[in-house]
C-alpha cells in the first residue's frame, strides 16, 4: 500500500494498476482515492466497466482515446476476471497504451502465471489488499476516533475487535454507531461497545451455515430475518455468506492434506480457536459443494452490483437455496 499512497501523494501515476484481495473496503478506498487524484470532479475523462461480459475491444478504443481538456484519462475495470482467463488481447495491447490513460483492475482473484498478471506487473503495479493485522487496525481505528474527539479503552477496543471480527467495512460502521451513541463523551468504554454494537453479526452467520448445512432452511431463514432487524444490510450479509463459505473450502482443502489446527490457522489466517470451529464446520460439507457455494455466491454479488437483483432478495434466495440442498457431506 505504500506505492499507492505514494503514487496519490506525488500525482505520479504507473499506467496501470491491479488491486486485488478479499479487503473490499480497501480496494473500494484506492479506487475512489484515485478517481479523485487523477480526475477530481472530471467526469468525462473516466469510464467504468464491470463484471465478466467485459468487451476488451472496447477497453482498448477507449484507452486510445485521447483525453478531453485534461491530462489523463482513467479507466477503471472491476471484477471481470481476466486475471484467470485468456487475456493475450488486453496484455500485449499496454505496451503501447498512451500515456495519458490510466488503467485501474480492480479484482477478487488473480492468477500469478496470467500473462496480463505478468504483463501489469512488469509495466504497472501489482498489489493484493487482504485482511490487515491486529495491530494495524487498532492503529486505523485509533486514527479514526481521534478525528472525531474519541478515545477508547483498551478493554473496549479488545471487546470491539473480538465481536465485530477483522473486516474493515463492519469497523468502519460499528465506530460510526459508536460515535454517535457517545456523543457529548470522549471516552468509549466496554459497555457502549456491548449497548450498540452489532456483536451478535457473525455468531448469525455461524449458525447460519450451521442450519444450511443441516438443511434447516426454516431456521436458517429467521437468522437472516433477525440481522435485517438489527439493521445489517443484505449485501454485508451477503458477503459475510460468501467469505464463511470460502474460509470453509479452506480449510476443508487444508484438512485433505493432512495439516493440523494451528497449521490451518496459520494458512488461511485465521485465529487458533476460529480455525477450530470453522474445522468442526467444514466437516458438514463436501468440498465439491462448498466450492459450488463460493461460485453461486460470487455470482450473486455480481448479479446484485449490475442491478439485475435486489440485495434482500438476492441474500435470501441463496439461503433457501443451499439449505435446500442433499448430500453436503
Amino acid at each position: 500500500m505504500k506505492v499507492l499512497n505514494q503514487d496519490i501523494k506525488e500525482h505520479s501515476f504507473k499506467p496501470v494498476y491491479c488491486l486485488y484481495g478479499e479487503e473490499a473496503f480497501l480496494k473500494r478506498s484506492y479506487k475512489n482515492r484515485f478517481k479523485e487524484a487523477i480526475l477530481g470532479d472530471d467526469t468525462m475523462n473516466f469510464q467504468s466497466f464491470y463484471g465478466k461480459d467485459l468487451d476488451v475491444g472496447e477497453v482498448i478504443s477507449l484507452a486510445d482515446t485521447m483525453p478531453f481538456f485534461s491530462e489523463k484519462r482513467l479507466i477503471l475495470v472491476e471484477n471481470s476476471g481476466l486475471f484467470k482467463r485468456e487475456a493475450g488481447t488486453l496484455a500485449d495491447y499496454l505496451p503501447r497504451m498512451p500515456e495519458s490513460t490510466v488503467l485501474l483492475f480492480v479484482e477478487e482473484q488473480v492468477d500469478k502465471r496470467n500473462k496480463l498478471y505478468k504483463k501489469v506487473k512488469e509495466l504497472g503495479y501489482v498489489t493484493e489488499l487482504s485482511r490487515q493485522p491486529e495491530a494495524q487496525l487498532k492503529s486505523w481505528i485509533l486514527q479514526i476516533l481521534g478525528k472525531e474527539g474519541r478515545q477508547i479503552s483498551r478493554a473496549a477496543m479488545e471487546l470491539f475487535l473480538s465481536s465485530v471480527g477483522d473486516d474493515m467495512e463492519l469497523i468502519r460502521n460499528e465506530l460510526d454507531k459508536l460515535v454517535s451513541y457517545t456523543e457529548g463523551r470522549n471516552r468509549i468504554l466496554p459497555e457502549d461497545v456491548e449497548a450498540v454494537c452489532s456483536v451478535q453479526i457473525t455468531g448469525h452467520i455461524f449458525d447460519m451455515i450451521s442450519d444450511i448445512a443441516a438443511g434447516r432452511q426454516q431456521a436458517a431463514l429467521e437468522k437472516y430475518y433477525d440481522l435485517l432487524a438489527l439493521k445489517e444490510p443484505p449485501m454485508r450479509i451477503l458477503f459475510l455468506l460468501a467469505r464463511q463459505f470460502n474460509q470453509l473450502l479452506t480449510v476443508k482443502e487444508l484438512l485433505s492434506l493432512g495439516k493440523g489446527r494451528e497449521e490451518i490457522a496459520k494458512k488461511a489466517g485465521l485465529a487458533p480457536f476460529v480455525a477450530g470451529k470453522i474445522m468442526a464446520q467444514s466437516r458438514q460439507f463436501g468440498s465439491g459443494v462448498l466450492r459450488s457455494f463460493v461460485e453461486t455466491c460470487v455470482e450473486t454479488e455480481e448479479q446484485v452490483k449490475t442491478g439485475r437483483m435486489g440485495d434482500r432478495l438476492a441474500a435470501e434466495l441463496l439461503i433457501v437455496e443451499f439449505s435446500g440442498r442433499r448430500n453436503r457431506a
